[in-house]
């Protein structure tokens, strides 16, 4: 498991320096820029842009700005925001921890249901509530994000004011309360797609492990029904769970994107999208590398899970 961790990091570190190389690539190269916004307000003349240009490191070669932008990464300097005028780690930090308190409920929703949805839907095969269940799947998969999120603020907002229309919390009342009343309206919207995605593998999981023949020997031994399921069918079937969990993070960050932005809910995708308004260069490379990390530490941890859930992996590896 030692070698196939340390393989497995070295391939991280090795993504990670593409994903930036092509990130800054892409940004950089991209219309308009940083300058833009100080061009559009019509009172600067080309020798204030071009100081302002030099005082950015904007008018070196695009080679050199991303050396110079990688030494500082390396040592923990992330840069200093345009917009802002503050370093872009102390703004990122102040804004994730929205955005993982908005994914870890969503995420532990979407698969406390989807599980006991697929479970049922495979105990139950062909019944009434897998017709059901199969429907409202397709039908959650088929909503886009920001559409659910504007009937959620318009139905439970608006129509009932049952639910805030956004932010974390209320001004002047930041219990726990408070921030728990804001957090459902996004949860759910966020839940929904995951929650559909969920249930349907394990419901096909399912199906596959119940026809396995040391769970028709567990049935012949006359074990209960129930004890089979928890006992021996319920652990292999988590296996693929696993795996989706950690595959699932680029789609729970890209719904929070959306999400956050709907429901002005101060995370790291409402800053992603408002510092490509601003062209920040320097937080939106920040943002960037954040969630590759985050995306290929999901994909780690989901291997390693695996590992530990199903001990022939582990052995293999080793």
């Amino acid at each position: 498991m030692s070698g196939f961790l340390i393989r497995r990091l070295m391939q991280a570190v090795l993504l990670l320096f593409i994903v930036s190389m092509i990130g800054f690539a892409i940004l950089h190269l991209a219309p308009g820029g940083p300058l833009s916004q100080f061009a559009a307000s019509g009172e600067m003349t080309q020798a204030d842009l071009d100081r302002i240009a030099e005082q950015l490191g904007l008018n070196r070669p695009l080679p050199v700005q991303y050396l110079e932008w990688l030494w500082r990464m390396l040592r923990g300097d992330w840069g200093v925001s345009y917009r802002d005028q503050q370093p872009v780690l102390k703004i990122v930090t102040s804004h994730i921890g929205a955005t993982m308190e908005l994914m870890l409920t969503s995420t532990l929703l979407a698969m406390f249901l989807g599980a006991w949805i697929g479970i049922l839907g495979a105990i139950k095969r062909y019944s009434l509530f897998d017709s059901l269940a199969t429907i409202g799947a397709m039908i959650a998969l088929s909503i886009p994000t920001f559409w659910f999120g504007l009937v959620i603020i318009y139905v439970f907002s608006v129509g009932l004011g049952w639910l805030p229309s956004g932010n974390r919390y209320t001004v002047g009342d930041g219990s726990f309360l408070n921030q728990l009343h804001h957090l459902i309206g996004p949860c759910i919207v966020l839940a929904l797609v995951s929650t559909a995605v969920w249930s349907r593998y394990m419901r096909s999981s399912m199906l596959e492990v119940i026809n396995q023949d040391y769970v028709r020997t567990a049935r012949a031994k006359g074990l209960s029904e129930r004890y089979i399921l928890l006992r021996h069918a319920l652990r292999n079937a988590l296996l693929p769970m696993i795996t989706i969990t950690g595959l699932h993070v680029p789609t729970l960050l890209s719904g929070a994107l959306v999400t956050e932005t709907v429901f002005t809910w101060p995370g790291m995708g409402r800053l992603f999208l408002d510092s490509i308004s601003y062209r920040d260069y320097p937080t939106i490379m920040g943002i960037l590398m954040l969630t590759a990390v985050l995306v290929l530490l999901g994909s780690l941890i989901a291997d390693l899970l695996y590992g530990l859930a199903d001990p022939r992996i582990e052995r293999s590896g080793q």
